[in-house]
């Protein structure tokens, strides 16, 4: 019985010193997008009708969809996007477009943090969305 607690205090101290992972946030935040812009496909398909995915990259925050209210980026990372140019509204933001039959515009979201980066990228045939590291 003492060792089993000894063991489960010892397996936890390397969780606790150690901090977060080395790129863990920058993960985390390229998954949150990636749902984002699944969830604007979903919307567009449900629904019959186009649907965009905004990234405003000076003011920090995203859209996902029409009904759903803006979302901050993660502080501390880098974003770019890079998107059709019909899409482009200035030089910090853009849109990905999805349409009813799934496809989209296309394009890709980078997030780099801690020398760690991940693309986030929309096929714009498929409208399937990726993550890549």
């Amino acid at each position: 019985m003492t060792l089993a607690i000894v063991g489960m205090v010892l397996a936890a101290v390397p969780l606790v010193a150690g901090g977060p992972r080395p790129g863990a946030e920058a993960r985390a935040a390229a998954i949150e997008i990636a749902s984002a812009l699944r969830q604007t496909r979903s919307e567009a398909i449900a629904g019959f009708r186009s649907e965009t995915f905004i990234l405003d990259i000076e003011r920090g925050v995203y859209r996902a969809g029409s009904i759903r209210p803006e979302a901050a980026l993660p502080e501390g990372m880098e974003f770019s996007l890079y998107t059709a140019r019909s899409e482009l509204e200035d030089e910090n933001t853009g849109r990905i477009r999805f349409f009813p039959d799934g496809s989209a515009t296309g394009g890709r979201v980078t997030l780099a943090s801690g020398g760690h980066s991940y693309v986030v990228a929309v096929d714009w045939l498929t409208g399937a969305v990726g993550l890549e590291q």
